[in-house]
């Protein structure tokens, strides 16, 4: 590890948050005890909001168990029947809500050409950091991507053994490079875990589970849900296209907004580090994994559809409940990392080395 890094959270699994309702209080009461002592037959998960707080969490808590743990919680609920019987019935919901939000088709080249085009030119999130962003609006923004890119490539390695012949060894490509070219140092979980310590930030594991909103959880789980699936492995495959074809010139205005900022070189380097590799991976993707998994299996374009669309959708929600609630003058997170008396707004006065 280079000097100055910040190395990930050493401890085996992230501290369990408090429920937002009875489907995560159920899973969170049953993790206090033995795996094959809890019976769920008494929640409704089909009532439940699919996009909502409670269900999104408990898919989190859920999926959680077969990356990181939680600190207390028997590794043995990762196969737990009851459960998983749970899992399913959130999953179904899940999916429902996201098949019915799509418009489908399977128009893969169609797709990818259309997440080139910004919908409205100059509005987004990025847009907005570059152009108007306060330094608390960046760490808020740093706070819920947290939860994805101190995660990132993993969910993705769930189809490596799904896919065949190029498709697999172009991928597997894709994903050496997210995990830093065999270099831990340039992980890119290592380098967001660098972004967030020279934020005055905490880089432990899911530190901001709690901070974080439905929205921000969405997207993570949609991750988990298509890599665990092999049935979605077409779905997988569409998401991380749109994560990689979108992410390159997001990146760039991100990193125009932290140089605005005078923000320190760790923060820009996770999004410097993106702005290259990632219009490669772009590439990659879209003729070496995408092409070859349609050649060898074409009815998996609606799947790959499905992914893009899917990802589009939640990383608009998330969009959209960022700007809204900033163009308000209002904390993002479900609690403010600290309150000022201007409002409850985080303090926009740097810590001691935040800046370069």
């Amino acid at each position: 590890m280079r000097d100055g890094a910040t190395p990930l959270h050493d401890a085996p699994g992230a501290l369990l948050p408090s429920s937002r309702g009875p489907l995560s209080a159920a899973v969170l009461a049953a993790f206090g005890s033995r795996p094959g002592d809890s019976v769920f037959s008494c929640i409704q998960e089909s009532t439940a909001d699919a996009l909502g707080e409670d269900l999104q969490l408990a898919l989190q808590l859920c999926y959680e168990l077969h990356y990181q743990g939680f600190v207390g919680v028997d590794p043995d609920w990762e196969w737990d029947p009851e459960l998983l019987r749970l899992r399913a019935g959130m999953e179904r919901a899940f999916l429902a809500a996201l098949s019915d939000r799509s418009t489908g088709g399977a128009d893969v080249a169609g797709e990818l050409d259309q997440l080139l085009v910004e919908p409205v030119p100059g509005v987004g999130v990025s847009h907005f950091l570059r152009d108007h962003g306060e330094w608390w609006q960046l760490k808020e923004y740093f706070v819920l991507r947290s939860i994805y890119h101190l995660k990132e490539a993993d969910p993705h390695a769930w189809v490596i053994p799904r896919l065949r012949g190029r498709a697999k060894a172009a991928l597997v490509a894709v994903e050496f490079d997210e995990y830093g070219g065999g270099r831990a140092e340039r992980a890119h979980t290592q380098l967001f875990a660098d972004l967030l310590t020279a934020a005055g930030l905490s880089s432990t594991y899911l530190h901001y589970l709690e901070q974080a909103p439905a929205c921000a959880l969405a997207t993570v789980n949609m991750m988990s849900l298509f890599g665990l699936h092999r049935r979605l492995r077409g779905a997988l495959v569409g998401h991380f296209a749109a994560a990689e074809i979108s992410t390159a010139p997001s990146a760039q205005r991100m990193d125009q907004a932290l140089a605005r900022l005078n923000a320190a070189g760790e923060c820009r380097l996770f999004y410097t580090e993106h702005i290259e590799a990632d219009a490669v991976h772009e590439q990659v993707i879209r003729h070496e994994v995408i092409e070859d998994l349609l050649d060898r299996e074409p009815e998996m374009a609606q799947d790959v559809v499905f992914g893009i669309q899917a990802t589009e959708l939640l990383e608009h929600r998330l969009s959209q409940h960022l700007l809204d609630a900033w163009r308000a003058g209002e904390s993002a997170l479900r609690t403010p990392l600290q309150a000022d008396r201007h409002g409850g707004r985080l303090a926009d006065t740097p810590a001691a080395g935040i800046f370069a």
